[in-house]
């Protein structure tokens, strides 16, 4: 599935410019634990957070992530927007809790193996 699809699907707001919604999204992880992430997560998923600090894109970026995905309307600063930006990383928002925000991946699709 590419983000571009799950982004619809879930209504999410786009809140970076210049980004690849384009890219294949091979599975999905939800952890507000950076070193939880960089441990565990793969290249080309997708993650879902509450974190909202500049590491989120640091370690998106490390991990190779399609994107990030911000739950109950946490918007970054415009430091992390631009940073995401500038790394190509799509940062997402949705007023959705993550419970139901990995639900609705889940049945997307989605798995993390």
């Amino acid at each position: 599935m590419i983000l571009s699809e799950i982004a619809d699907n879930l209504s999410l707001e786009i809140k970076t410019e210049g980004v690849d919604l384009g890219r294949e999204v091979t599975g999905g992880y939800v952890s507000d634990l950076i070193s939880d992430v960089i441990g565990n997560a793969h290249e080309g998923f997708i993650w879902v957070t509450f974190q909202v600090h500049l590491n989120i894109v640091a370690a998106a970026s490390l991990k190779n992530l399609a994107g990030i995905i911000l739950v109950r309307n946490r918007i970054p600063d415009e430091e992390t927007l631009k940073r995401a930006s500038e790394e190509k990383i799509p940062i997402m928002v949705t007023p959705l809790p993550a419970f139901e925000v990995v639900g609705r991946l889940y049945d997307l699709g989605l798995r993390c193996q």
